[in-house]
């Protein structure tokens, strides 16, 4: 068994700093084997806002794996954006723009899905499924999971583009095996499978809301706990206390994989 944290959408620079060290202590206090950043760690992509990230992900006794959201590249100094758009994030969080991680029980691997050239709107590239496919298909005896910014799927009236890319990815990456993706970028939380997949091994699509973010969109800051196991995932939501003292269990979904692909399998 298996348990990974999901956190999404940080935005220091746009952060509650009263929820800092709470979300920190609660994620210590959960021991997960993991903790997965999907993405926009900072407002600006200022070394200031940057700073307080990695001074956040210090603060976390687990391993972290992140992956940068569009926020991560400046927005503002268009020269930078364009010649050098990572050269903050690896200074301060990561050199590895995709990284991955492999146990006996699960694979986990990034994509970078920012498109530096369309700020808001992501891309999945050919090149990104030729890497989940060498790196998922015909390993069956792990869970596979994908971290990447921008959802694959939106939800019902959300107003923001989708992923550039998105419809070809999603047939390819079911196909070859992938079982859950994390995600982030909307401010919003959900899990349940890709209603728009027809390969049989369908996928669950997990989004993580906003962890520390004041652009909450009318949803509580959170982040998510999944247990995973051998054929069955469970993603509890966590959310932050009206005090900002603790992030408390508020929902949960649980999922099983049968013959039809994944199914909801109660809380």
């Amino acid at each position: 068994m298996k348990r990974l944290v999901h956190l999404s959408d940080l935005h220091f620079g746009r952060d509650r700093p009263e929820l800092v060290k709470a979300l920190a202590h609660r994620i210590n206090d959960l021991a997960p084997d993991m903790v997965a950043i999907s993405g926009d760690l900072t407002q600006r992509a200022r070394n200031s806002q940057f700073e307080a990230a990695r001074a956040f992900i210090d603060m976390l006794a687990p391993p972290v794996l992140s992956v940068p959201g569009n926020h991560d590249v400046p927005l503002d100094n268009l020269y930078m954006r364009l010649v050098a758009p990572w050269r903050r994030y690896r200074r301060w969080i990561a050199q590895e723009l995709e990284p991955a991680h492999v146990d006996d029980e699960v694979m986990i691997i990034g994509i970078n899905t920012v498109n530096r050239f369309n700020w808001q709107r992501g891309w999945f590239t050919k090149s990104d499924i030729r890497r989940v496919r060498a790196s998922f298909e015909g390993d069956k005896s792990r869970i596979r999971i994908l971290v990447v910014h921008h959802p694959l799927e939106h939800l019902p009236g959300e107003s923001k583009q989708l992923m550039k890319g998105s419809a070809e990815a999603l047939e390819a990456l079911a196909s070859c095996g992938t079982d859950i993706v994390l995600s982030g970028h909307l401010h919003s939380w959900s899990a349940a499978p890709y209603a728009e997949v027809t390969d049989r091994h369908s996928m669950l699509q997990v989004q993580a809301g906003t962890g520390l973010s004041t652009r909450v969109r009318g949803e509580e800051n959170d982040f998510n706990l999944l247990t995973l196991k051998s054929g069955m995932v469970r993603v509890e939501r966590f959310v932050a206390d009206a005090e900002g003292r603790d992030y408390v269990p508020q929902r949960a979904a649980a999922f099983r994989l049968g013959p039809a692909g994944w199914q909801a399998n109660g809380g």
